[in-house]
């Protein structure tokens, strides 16, 4: 009895029991976490899965962020994959899900931004406003913020609330120029009470001071009272207004000024309404010309592009303000020679 008492009160056999019970436990610990992170990375896979078809919910990148710890720059990543498919409504979901559990003021930040240029970009103006706003009443020097909102403010002619932001941009320094003018254009061109002819004489004046914002004067002009844009055409530096001058039916052109301009001549022979210039410089007015006095008249005509010479990118669509970059008036034009519409048309049946 008395040696069984010593064998198990002997150091070395509770040392054994020790390092067994530590083993035991340190198994039974290793294997349930082994047994836990398959379950997380079966269940990681059925989001990301998910994902793949384009089926992941709200919900889920909550869940990815929450429970697996997914670094918020890559919830985000995931996230703005809809806004470049064009899925702005499951982008701004998202976001808001998120919004509801991110605490942490930059990120949150961060979001805010993201769900205002969504709305921007899917055409949710007023919710674009008043996500920027919202912005800027905890960050008020928020450049990016500043320059959406008054970009929305512009677009819904809001023109006072975008001087006002103008001021604001002044003040943090940045060069707002051109932005000023622009906005001082437009809302003389967008103003109802004024007349057409108090409203010409300021647009004359900025017109003759500033030749960059030709190009919206000269639209107003023809679209409202093509005599007056006649009238000055001289201030116009003619070769950047093509498109518009291309597109003008027969009756609304001036043939007495069109005859004291060679370009006008070109042009409008180019386009077939004339037959009074021979040859022209330009590549694509030469041709169109020569095909125009072809004995077998072949239909051809001219198509556009416009390309931002601030960003390079190529638009069908002449529009004030880059929707790439958001320049203001920085379309290049280029032409191409095409078939006419009118046999493309026929061949088509």
């Amino acid at each position: 009895m008395d040696s069984l008492v010593l064998e198990y009160r002997d150091p070395l056999f509770g040392i054994i029991i020790f390092f067994i019970l530590i083993f035991t436990i340190s198994f039974i610990t290793y294997s349930f976490s082994l047994y836990k992170e398959k379950i997380a990375r079966k269940d990681y896979r059925k989001l990301l899965k998910r994902f793949e078809i384009g089926k992941l919910k709200e919900e889920d990148y909550v869940h990815l962020y929450k429970t697996y710890n997914l670094p918020f720059d890559s919830i985000i990543l995931l996230a703005s994959s809809f806004v470049h498919k064009g899925d702005y409504n499951k982008a701004i979901s998202v976001y808001l899900t998120l919004l509801e559990h991110v605490t942490d003021r930059v990120k949150k930040e961060e979001l805010l931004e993201l769900l205002g240029t969504t709305y921007f970009k899917g055409g949710f103006m007023q919710r674009a406003k008043e996500i920027f706003i919202k912005i800027l009443k905890f960050s008020p020097r928020n450049t990016q913020a500043l320059k959406y909102l008054l970009i929305v403010n512009e677009k819904l002619k809001d023109y006072k609330s975008a001087n006002e932001i103008i001021d604001c941009l002044d003040e943090i320094g940045e060069d707002i120029q051109k932005d000023k003018l622009f906005i001082e254009t437009l809302s003389i061109i967008n103003n109802p009470i004024e007349s057409f002819e108090l409203k010409s004489k300021k647009l004359d004046v900025i017109l003759k001071n500033n030749p960059s914002i030709q190009r919206l004067i000269a639209k107003y002009y023809i679209e409202n009272n093509k005599k007056h844009f006649w009238d000055i055409i001289d201030y116009f530096d003619l070769k950047k207004l093509i498109d518009l001058l291309w597109y003008l039916d027969y009756k609304d052109i001036n043939l007495k000024k069109v005859s004291k301009n060679v370009f006008l001549n070109e042009l409008y022979t180019a386009k077939g309404y004339l037959n009074t210039a021979k040859h022209s410089d330009d590549f694509v007015f030469d041709i169109l010309i020569a095909l125009n006095n072809h004995e077998h008249k072949i239909p051809a005509t001219v198509d556009f592009e416009f390309i931002c010479s601030s960003c390079k990118h190529v638009h069908p669509i002449f529009d004030n303000r880059c929707p790439n970059c958001h320049s203001i008036l920085t379309f290049d034009i280029k032409y191409h020679l095409t078939k006419d519409l009118i046999e493309r048309n026929q061949s088509l049946q």
